[in-house]
């Protein structure tokens, strides 16, 4: 059996004194994809913080492409290949978008050329200002800008909240192709269910800091009452 890109053995972590995950485990294979799901609050977004070092881990391991990164620090993992992609929509507002792509460029197979391509309102705004953009054009510079440093593996925090329907298409058929074609492992956190069981191989519901239920996608889709019971909605409705 190949290595996992991802493995997190017996994770523990959280802030300060307060527990927000206990005993997660589990391995994402290279070119895969994971989605996260689960209420607010359930420690969706601090497993993506904790993948990246930002949170410390109390206890357990974690192991990326082979190798132990559970105590290195997050711009060591940034170079060894994990792309983090927040909330909070992360560029400089007074620089234009190509000096946005620019300043985070590393070797590899995405570059200027290679982002436009993805992204072709990228490229008519090229020469605009950060702070000039839309907020759904913002979203798509910070997943460019991401891109630039060529990982192997992007954590996605909800990066479809908010956004125009219009905006979430482009975006989720950059997602699609990234995974699909250009073999970016993924995990993926999004509100809606339907949304990302569409994009992504598997599936886990984190539920009071743990993984209540592990899937493919294509099953938890099928599975209303699952979706139901730990996101308490039913098809249709996410």
């Amino acid at each position: 059996m190949a290595e996992p890109l991802l493995q997190f053995k017996g994770v523990r972590s959280g802030y300060g004194e307060a527990v927000v995950l206990d005993d997660i485990s589990f391995a994402l294979a290279a070119q895969g994809s994971l989605a996260l799901l689960g209420r607010n609050g359930v420690g969706k977004t601090t497993l993506l913080l904790t993948a990246m070092g930002f949170v410390p881990l109390a206890r357990g391991e974690i192991f990326f492409s082979g190798a132990d990164i559970s105590h290195l620090a997050p711009h060591r993992r940034a170079r060894a290949g994990l792309g983090w992609v927040p909330q909070e929509r992360d560029i400089f507002p007074s620089l234009s978008v190509e000096e946005n792509l620019t300043v985070a460029a590393r070797p590899g197979r995405w570059d200027v050329a290679a982002i436009y391509a993805l992204f072709p309102r990228l490229k008519e705004r090229r020469t605009n200002m950060g702070n000039q953009l839309s907020g759904g054009e913002q979203q798509m510079l910070t997943i460019a800008r991401t891109l630039m440093t060529n990982p192997s593996l992007l954590l996605l925090d909800e990066p479809f909240e908010g956004l125009a329907p219009i905006i979430i298409e482009e975006l989720t058929a950059a997602v699609r192709k990234m995974a699909e074609d250009e073999g970016i492992a993924i995990i993926l956190v999004e509100q809606h269910a339907e949304v990302a069981l569409a994009l992504t191989e598997n599936a886990l519901i984190i539920e009071r800091g743990r993984i209540a239920h592990s899937a493919t996608s294509a099953q938890l889709l099928k599975d209303r009452n699952t979706l139901d019971r730990y996101l308490g909605l039913k098809l249709g409705d996410a």
